[in-house]
């Protein structure tokens, strides 16, 4: 008997064909609620690590600039400043829901030169090769179904040269704060979901999501196997997120 491969999603064990209509179903159920319960997650410390993250980017106007699971549109604001009206931005989100969430947020602000929108799967980038100066993603690549093909797809459509940036939940490096934060995520944020955007289960997902996440090092290694070169990360709040960034060969 041949059994079908299967992949985690949170602490459960799916088949691997699954995960992106799950995934969906999550999105789908919190887009209208993401940027609130962001804020009320973190308390606002998310922007500044978004902050902090597109800092680490030489972006320069004039560039072409892809963003994977852009969904609200939060690091896309950040890029298209520093573009300064010359250059573009492409806002690429598996979930139509982020997609015209975040796409309605930028055009209320008025901010519309330069961004253009689209939906897929970030194992398979519609895009040509050396298409873009950088490629982003920001809280998104632990929701993928295999990691290394939407990294190897981003290192892809890279320029040589270009960068890639990462922006993700990693691990704790200072192991004393550990239990705190495991009662935060495991007993307050589920209530969060349940409360604010009405599905705890959601937020048990993200969660259970980011302990399954693997550790900053691993991350490091596996953009290198994919074809970057001088990797290297930085650790916000004491590991609570880690942003990654590298150059293509």
């Amino acid at each position: 008997m041949t059994h079908s491969p299967t992949t985690h999603f949170g602490f459960s064990e799916i088949p691997l064909t699954e995960k992106v209509a799950k995934v969906r179903q999550v999105f789908d159920s919190v887009a209208s609620n993401y940027d609130l319960m962001n804020d009320l997650m973190s308390l606002g410390i998310h922007r500044l690590w978004k902050q902090f993250a597109i800092r680490r980017l030489r972006i320069k106007p004039g560039q072409r600039i892809l963003d994977v699971a852009g969904g609200t549109g939060d690091l896309a604001r950040l890029m298209h400043e520093r573009l300064q009206g010359e250059g573009s931005i492409t806002i690429y989100d598996i979930n139509a829901n982020m997609l015209e969430r975040g796409r309605q947020r930028l055009v209320d602000e008025g901010r519309i030169q330069g961004l253009y929108w689209a939906q897929g799967n970030a194992e398979e980038l519609p895009f040509p090769d050396n298409t873009f100066h950088a490629v982003t993603i920001g809280f998104g690549i632990r929701n993928v179904t295999q990691m290394d093909a939407a990294f190897r797809e981003m290192v892809r459509v890279l320029r040589p040269g270009g960068q890639l940036l990462c922006l993700e939940f990693s691990h704790m490096a200072i192991p004393f704060l550990e239990p705190l934060y495991e009662a935060y995520s495991f007993k307050i944020l589920p209530e969060l979901g349940h409360w604010v955007a009405k599905d705890r289960d959601a937020y048990q997902y993200l969660a259970e999501s980011i302990r399954r996440f693997p550790d900053q090092k691993h991350v490091a290694t596996l953009l290198e196997e994919c074809g970057l070169f001088g990797v290297h990360y930085h650790n916000l709040s004491a590991g609570i997120a880690a942003v990654h960034v590298g150059r293509k060969v």
